[in-house]
């Protein structure tokens, strides 16, 4: 019935031996027959998908079995065809990937965002066995974002969030960038089919003009490698894609007509010492521009992907990033893993350095990805760890005494202490990149040498788990303080403060002016905010409440039941004002990575004043600033010298607030103390 789509199909695989090309055709007449009467959301016939999906990998170089399950991969799920019939057909190694396509796609729960998670989950459990279940699952994902259009709207912007989120990062960290430069583009023609519009028409409109100006500039650089007897040379240009230009419209706030670096120019050439070479041909034909030149070749990214960037002031000073490469990194970079099984279908050998590269190269994203998939098993939010860390971007940094450490984009020196080793975060004071010293939140970058201070005295503090953005720094340190901290307990991503057992005054109102000169108070000290816990109770856990099921963000508040540990409500529960003893027996309860305030501290020399705290609270007040604590002592000049502790909403609040400070006359000098 489907003999015609099958013989198009199979014409594709034209560069396959004869026998595999026979598994595949034997793998696509199955598939054909199997889901006979089943059609898509679209009205056609169901095995156009299979087929495409087959196409894809066929497209990508996989191996023969890989585009044999590609074809089957909805079978045993969709069909009557068991795992057993698919091993005695076409070999146990097809049956397990179309199993593990299988767990992946059906799980089925209550809750959408649930299920998704679950999806996930499994996806990362069964490419930690084989990878190429997750290049069919990509494959998969492409074709059904082309056909989005045949899905309700809501369904369709969810599917392309996720796509996002998750299927675009992940061909990324897999290096297949053509794939994950067209998800990007499907899943913005979704979310933001105007901006989507915009931009194309832009692109279009200017693809005259851009196609001579890079003619020209492909000529220069012909001409000038030829001078450098550099001839087998291949260069190519073009604009970038539409989510590449839409993201640099958005993170430096610009119109399209502002971007000048839309255009783009690939060298590829035969040798690693060729690449440098071409580096020396392009800075001595147009200037480089400072700070916009990275060697990925010395330091490959995550994804093994290796190339030379250089920002230039090309013809007619336009802006010209140029990547410069050999023809093998090329494909790494285009097919990323994929390439382990392309260089063998292709060449059938596995000899040379190539193959010993891959291998190796091949080895370390198969360590990754088993390391990704035992941090998903042990962690309590792994969506937010797949999104936030596993999926992006990575840097390296070094140790004092030259080793490597790569880290996800945005993490800290605390990150950097706690991969080292968990005592030296546990003992860090201080942290210094390059011999400066930087602040524990600061955001490391790439190539930095980062050197850690410690001290035997030094311990984990609340605020670590604000300023680690690493999920395994903040297991360390939530595990240090739910052991050896009284005063907090942290459970399910909540944080409880341990009530003062005695009622004590805050101190939030200006203390009185004392009587004389040598009543100057010296400390303040707000109790509530120094001191926590829960009667003598230990061991206590934290739930969530049925009734309510707060989740992330909402405002929440904890209530101390008997024999069940705090109970984690919404603040406007309407069940509360039921509840016996409910001001006694609640508890000061926050989300752990959601911090609604900033602590601060600060110095400051000044003359002797009768009334210095009562000033300080007075432009902490004016700012929304609270101060938790604050000490005074003589100097040997007769100035008072002085360090307090604050918290602020904002980091603009603290800035007001010491502008305001400044101008208390009695202040000589005042400095934030990191």
């Amino acid at each position: 019935m489907y003999e015609q789509l099958i013989e198009r199909f199979i014409q594709k695989a034209f560069k396959y031996p004869k026998p595999d090309q026979e598994k595949i055709l034997a793998a696509a007449t199955f598939s054909a027959s199997k889901h006979e009467n089943q059609k898509r959301a679209s009205g056609e016939p169901y095995i156009i998908h299979p087929l495409a999906v087959g196409e894809i990998l066929i497209q990508l170089k996989m191996d023969a079995d890989t585009i044999c399950a590609g074809l089957l991969h909805d079978t045993i799920e969709d069909t009557n065809t068991t795992y057993e019939e698919i091993t005695l057909l076409f070999g146990q190694a097809v049956a397990d990937m179309v199993e593990g396509e299988t767990k992946i796609g059906s799980i089925k729960a209550m809750n959408k965002s649930v299920q998704e998670a679950e999806t996930i989950r499994k996806m990362f459990f069964a490419m930690s066995k084989d990878i190429r279940v997750i290049i069919i699952k990509l494959a998969d994902k492409l074709h059904n974002m082309r056909t989005l259009q045949h899905l309700k709207p809501e369904r369709a912007k969810e599917i392309a969030s996720e796509c996002l989120d998750i299927f675009a990062p992940l061909a990324d960290r897999l290096g297949i960038s053509w794939l994950k430069d067209e998800l990007e583009d499907l899943s913005l023609k979704i979310l933001k089919p105007d901006t989507y519009q915009y931009i194309q028409e832009y692109l279009l409109s200017k693809k005259g003009e851009q196609t001579a100006y890079l003619g020209r500039i492909e000529k220069s650089i012909y001409r000038a490698c030829g001078e450098e007897n550099l001839r087998d040379v291949i260069v190519t240009s073009r604009a970038k894609h539409t989510y590449s230009v839409y993201m640099k419209m958005k993170k430096r706030k610009k119109e399209i007509d502002e971007i000048f670096d839309i255009l783009g120019v690939r060298i590829l050439c035969n040798s690693l010492t060729e690449c440098y070479t071409i580096l020396g041909v392009i800075h001595r034909l147009w200037p480089p521009i400072e700070g916009r030149f990275k060697d990925y070749i010395a330091m490959p990214k995550a994804n093994n992907y290796q190339s030379l960037h250089t920002t230039v002031m090309a013809l007619d000073g336009k802006l010209l990033e140029i990547q410069i490469r050999t023809k093998e990194m090329h494909f790494t970079a285009e097919y990323g893993v994929a390439a382990h099984w392309t260089y063998k279908a292709e060449t059938g050998s596995e000899s040379g350095s190539w193959s010993k590269l891959d291998n190796e190269q091949f080895s370390k994203i198969l360590s990754k990805l088993k390391s990704w998939s035992n941090e998903i098993e042990t962690s309590e939010s792994f969506m937010d760890d797949i999104k936030g860390e596993l999926l992006k971007d990575t840097i390296y940094v070094f140790t004092p005494q030259g080793h490597i450490v790569e880290l996800p984009t945005n993490a800290t020196a605390l990150d950097f202490a706690y991969q080292i080793h968990t005592e030296v975060g546990n003992h860090t004071t201080g942290a210094k990149a390059d011999g400066s010293i930087i602040a524990l939140n600061e955001p490391l970058r790439n190539t930095q040498v980062i050197e850690i201070l410690t001290s035997p005295n030094a311990r984990p503090h609340l605020q670590w788990l604000r300023y680690a953005q690493t999920s395994s720094a903040r297991k360390k340190i939530k595990a240090w303080l739910n052991k050896f901290d009284e005063d907090i307990l942290i459970d399910k991503d909540i944080i409880a403060k341990r009530k003062v057992v005695e009622q004590q005054t805050k101190i939030d109102q200006p203390l009185p002016p004392p009587v004389n000169d040598n009543d100057i108070i010296m400390q303040v000290v707000d109790p509530s905010r120094m001191k926590f816990r829960v009667g003598d109770e230990k061991n206590m856990m934290i739930h969530i409440a049925q009734c309510c099921n707060p989740v992330r963000g909402d405002e929440i508040v904890g209530y101390i039941s008997r024999g069940r540990g705090v109970i984690v409500h919404k603040k406007n529960c309407p069940n509360l004002k039921n509840m016996s003893e409910i001001v006694d027996r609640s508890i000061e309860v926050e989300w752990e990575t959601e911090s609604p305030r900033l602590t601060k501290r600060f110095s400051i020399t000044s003359k002797r004043t009768n009334d210095l705290f009562g000033e300080i609270e007075g432009a902490l007040r004016k700012y929304k600033g609270h101060l938790i604590e604050g000490r005074l002592h003589d100097d040997e000049e007769g100035r008072l010298i002085g360090a307090f502790t604050m918290e602020v909403e904002h980091e603009d609040d603290f800035k007001k607030i010491i502008k305001s400070l400044k101008i208390i006359p009695s202040v000589n000098t005042i400095s934030e103390i990191k």
